[in-house]
């Protein structure tokens, strides 16, 4: 039997890689993602589907929130601008 409840992303509990992920926003990130999930997925998903999005997705996650992740030190920074580590290194 499937069933389906209505959650917050800052509430919804994440496993394996996505919990690591998710740990990396905060939660006025979560509501801005939440936001654009209801916008793509206005019937809802499973929450296998949305922990595979954080997971194996998290870079889409990000962009879609003006983020990405350093591939250097794995800070999470805003897209198109210099991590702290790389502005270290200048």
């Amino acid at each position: 039997m499937k069933t389906f409840t209505e959650t917050n992303l800052t509430a919804f509990e994440f496993w394996s890689g996505a919990k690591d992920n998710a740990s990396k926003l905060t939660d006025e990130q979560l509501n801005d993602v939440d936001n654009i999930l209801q916008d793509c997925y206005p019937d809802g998903m499973s929450e296998t589907e949305l922990n595979d999005i954080f997971w194996f997705d998290f870079d889409t996650v990000l962009e879609w929130i003006g983020l990405e992740e350093c591939d250097k030190c794995g800070e999470i920074h805003v897209r198109g601008e210099l991590c702290e580590c790389e502005e270290e290194q200048e």
